[in-house]
């Protein structure tokens, strides 16, 4: 009974559906499911030379013969679900099978107006939220005024539901934002516009995932986000809504921690993040640019330029160990191709002090310096590389450093964007 769960080991944007995509061509995936996060999420494949971003859906979607599943843990916006698929089948794919929670709390139209009036009332102290509705949703689902996605199937319980939430959005709204109220009908036409085309993909994936388990078929839970934006353990408060670490896929999908056999940290070469928050080894000259243009770092789902930085193994320890990892998978090695030397934070200065694992508080992290140690780069393209040892020296120097002090064995060294572009560290 193979379950395994991908998830990302710094701020997101690693090339976790590359990870995943990989992990369903080398062998036979039953179930991609997604267990946590909405439409802020963004996974980049390329498949014979085409490039795909997937963003609420699951990115097994693409694998022939696989389930997808959008677990009780996510939060669905219908209209960003349909758009996806949609886009997808213009395009002539062949989309796999696809299975939505009946518990998954639904984002209407309302959190994300919430969510951008909200970020622009914040001003200087914005947290960089995408603007989807995501942070809104989770807080209806915790303050327990959240609509479910079988809500929409009872079109009394779903009106209940949204003038529940409206009650106090509408307040808030008028009262302290100065916009116009949201009208329940709308909400509840627009929403019982999705329910036909969704009904037929609505389950319960806790029942379907652990029968799955139970007859021997493999199951890869896909994360979204990353463990240092994860809103218990990231770098708080400049976060996600939900827990994107190894032990939210357990709550998000509805399966037991004794299930899970493989925990993967999907980790990049250097550093990146999106949005705003302390990023120790951020850089702000020629090297940054460098990294920004040859990595293309761009948002999948934003269009918002990554900040760049060099490896910190600091925050790869720290995934390390909140997750349980029992192994990395490290992608954009490619990318640092071409300087002489490369660093690597390998601790941290905090008040003249050298830390090596995660400071405690916010503060000490905000104003952590990097230590670093230098590698001798490759200066040569590797894209072409297909095994370890292919690798110039001083690459694989670079590889068995990294896992040396990143707390996990590296599975797999991503040298490209496509899926054949890998080599294999620990078969």
């Amino acid at each position: 009974m193979p379950a395994i769960v991908v998830l990302g080991a710094q701020w997101g944007d690693e090339g976790k559906g590359k990870a995943t995509d990989l992990l369903a061509t080398t062998d036979p995936i039953d179930f991609v499911v997604r267990t946590s996060g909405g439409h802020n999420a963004g996974h980049t494949i390329v498949i014979d030379g085409e490039k795909y971003a997937t963003h609420l859906l699951p990115s097994g979607i693409l694998t022939p013969g696989a389930t997808s599943v959008i677990a009780n843990g996510v939060v669905v916006s219908p209209e960003a679900l349909f758009r996806e698929l949609d886009g997808l089948l213009a395009r002539g794919v062949e989309v796999a099978d696809l299975k939505v929670s009946a518990n998954a709390h639904v984002i209407a139209s309302y959190h994300a107006t919430i969510d951008k009036v909200t970020e622009r009332f914040l001003g200087k102290n914005q947290i960089g939220t995408t603007g989807r509705g995501i942070g809104p949703a989770y807080a209806d689902k915790i303050n327990r005024v959240g609509v479910r996605i079988a809500d929409l199937f009872d079109e009394k319980i779903l009106r209940e539901k949204i003038d529940a939430a409206l009650d106090v959005r509408n307040h808030l709204l008028t009262k302290v934002y100065n916009r116009r109220a949201i009208e329940v009908d709308a909400v509840v036409e627009e929403l019982l516009s999705y329910a036909d085309r969704l009904e037929p993909m609505v389950c319960d994936t806790s029942l379907l995932l652990n029968q799955a388990l139970d007859a021997g078929q493999t199951v890869l839970f896909e994360g979204a986000q990353a463990t240092m934006l994860d809103v218990d353990h990231g770098t708080y408060p400049f976060v996600t809504s939900s827990n994107p670490v190894a032990g939210g896929v357990c709550v998000g999908a509805g399966i037991g921690p004794t299930r899970v056999d493989r925990v993967i940290g999907v980790i990049k070469a250097y550093t990146t993040r999106v949005g705003s928050g302390p990023f120790p080894t951020e850089l702000f000259d020629e090297d940054g640019i460098q990294l920004q243009t040859l990595g293309g770092e761009i948002g999948v789902s934003t269009g918002r330029t990554r900040r760049c930085g060099w490896y910190d193994a600091v925050v790869a320890r720290y995934a390390s160990r909140v997750n349980g990892l029992t192994e990395f998978f490290l992608t954009k090695l490619d990318i640092l191709g071409s300087w002489d030397r490369i660093p690597v934070c390998v601790a941290y200065e905090i008040d003249g002090q050298r830390v090596e694992e995660m400071p405690m508080t916010q503060t000490e992290f905000h104003h952590a310096k990097p230590v670093y140690e230098y590698f001798d780069g490759w200066n040569s393209d590797i894209s072409g590389c297909r095994s370890f040892e292919e690798l110039p020296k001083n690459a694989q120097i670079y590889v068995q450093a990294l896992e040396e002090m990143s707390g996990a064995k590296i599975w797999g060294v991503g040298v490209g964007p496509g899926r054949e572009q890998t080599v294999v560290v620990h078969g």
